[in-house]
């Protein structure tokens, strides 16, 4: 194997954190439209929660994107 083929395999590998984050945001994304459609009084604070852990787990993917291109464009 050489060093650009196992560069560009650690790249696809780093990809492999990608996968929980979309799967959180997906259930994150559920859990408030259930909660909204439970008591729709509470859907601007449901919201704001929503937002918030949306925005931390989405962080976790973008570290593994940046782990990513490291690994693809510098080493």
């Amino acid at each position: 194997m050489t060093g650009e083929a196992a560069k560009l395999l650690g790249a696809g590998i780093a990809c492999i954190g990608m996968i929980g984050p979309g799967i959180g945001l997906g259930l994150i994304g559920y859990g408030t439209v259930q909660g909204i459609a439970r008591n729709p009084e509470a859907a601007g604070k449901m919201f704001v929660d929503m937002i918030l852990m949306a925005g931390l787990t989405e962080a976790i993917g973008i570290y593994a994107l940046i782990v990513a291109i490291i690994l693809a464009m510098v080493i």
